[in-house]
């Protein structure tokens, strides 16, 4: 079981199993949040403190709503607005120890432009 939190603590994950791949994505919000990411489906990551102590973005076709803590600003994760069943959701793997961080392999994904992976 791997748990993380944002900075302050106030939010905290625990993920369903342990990830080996991640994603470094480009786009115009990961390049300035960072990464990497891993994926879940929807509801299975653990998370305490949200929606409590969170604040959410959301843009461009309104489909994902970008999770941050409100008191350090650490994003933790992102979610589908409207989840179907199957949905997955993404959760910020800097929130979890180094060791763990460094286990997986990072994917770089063209988010900005062609929507394609650059490491293939």
């Amino acid at each position: 079981m791997h748990q993380g939190s944002c900075h302050c603590g106030n939010i905290r994950l625990t993920l369903p199993d342990t990830p080996t791949v991640a994603t470094s994505c480009n786009c115009s919000l990961c390049r300035r949040i960072g990464g990497p990411w891993v994926y879940f489906e929807f509801g299975t990551v653990k998370i305490e403190g949200h929606p409590a102590s969170t604040t959410e973005y959301v843009q461009g076709d309104r489909t994902m709503r970008t999770i941050r803590c409100q008191t350090c600003g650490c994003v933790t994760h992102w979610e589908p607005i409207n989840p179907e069943p199957g949905a997955k959701q993404g959760v910020h793997l800097g929130n979890f120890s180094p060791e763990l961080i460094a286990s997986v392999r990072v994917r770089r994904f063209d988010g900005a432009d062609t929507w394609t992976f650059l490491d293939e």
